[in-house]
């Protein structure tokens, strides 16, 4: 009697552990969401969202293709606001005091290019990409019972010295798609502090899967909702919209 329950207990163990490798609830994930080939098909995306500030909503629109070049752009009280550009080599934004466009710091920079081969999710052919991934356990977001995963990607240097580049995806455990990103802030006022990102409302998208429904902000002080209005696959850019322009 005590032999069976021994085999049983090895059974339920081997299946459990098995049912929950990081590898086969990314691969669940990236299947639910168009599958793999699709996902590499994608050159670009546009995504139409509007945030909420201070009971006005502002439209934005953010781009992002395979080659890197990204750049969020909004409209307020009439004039066009760039932010986060990047053309390929320079990383800048619209300076919001002078309304002219300013290069981001070196190290911003750099650190911003341990990200480029994320396009179009960092879990696409992770391994190939020298990512790392680890299944921690459980956790219940918000009511929801998820996977909390370990995403360790290549080290960024912060003042000079190499750092850990680690974020945590929670999966719906049911679903087996993300609903929530944890990182940890390395640098400015919010140093040492966890962002997070939520995401909710999945929607199809010619084939494959966004959420339409965002929050973004720091772990324990609320997050500012950003909801998506439209989204298109390979949209046709003006290469000259990234361009930084030395204004003198």
């Amino acid at each position: 009697m005590r032999t069976l329950s021994l085999l049983l207990a090895l059974a339920f163990t081997v299946s459990f552990s098995h049912a929950q490798t990081a590898d086969e609830i990314i691969n669940k994930y990236l299947t639910a969401t168009g599958g793999v080939e699709n996902w590499q098909k994608l050159e670009g995306v546009k995504m139409s969202a509007k945030v909420n500030q201070g009971g006005m909503d502002i439209p934005l629109d953010i781009f992002n293709l395979k080659d890197g070049r990204q750049m969020t752009v909004f409209t307020f009280q009439g004039k066009t606001i760039k932010q986060g550009v990047y053309d390929g080599t320079t990383l800048w934004s619209t300076n919001f005091m002078t309304m002219k466009p300013e290069k981001s710091d070196a190290e911003s920079t750099e650190i911003f290019k341990t990200g480029l081969g994320d396009f179009p999710d960092p879990f696409v052919n992770y391994t190939a990409r020298g990512y790392k991934v680890e299944l921690i356990g459980k956790e219940t977001v918000e009511g929801t019972e998820t996977f909390k995963i370990k995403l360790t990607k290549k080290p960024m240097v912060i003042e000079g010295k190499p750092e850990e580049n680690v974020s945590f995806y929670f999966f719906d455990a049911e679903e087996f798609i993300p609903i929530m990103v944890e990182t940890e802030i390395k640098l400015g006022p919010a140093k040492g502090k966890i962002s997070q990102v939520t995401m909710s409302d999945y929607q199809e998208v010619n084939g494959l899967f966004f959420p339409f429904s965002l929050g973004q902000g720091v772990k324990g002080a609320g997050s500012q909702p950003i909801t998506m209005t439209k989204i298109e696959l390979n949209p046709q850019v003006d290469p000259k919209e990234f361009v930084f322009t030395e204004e003198k």
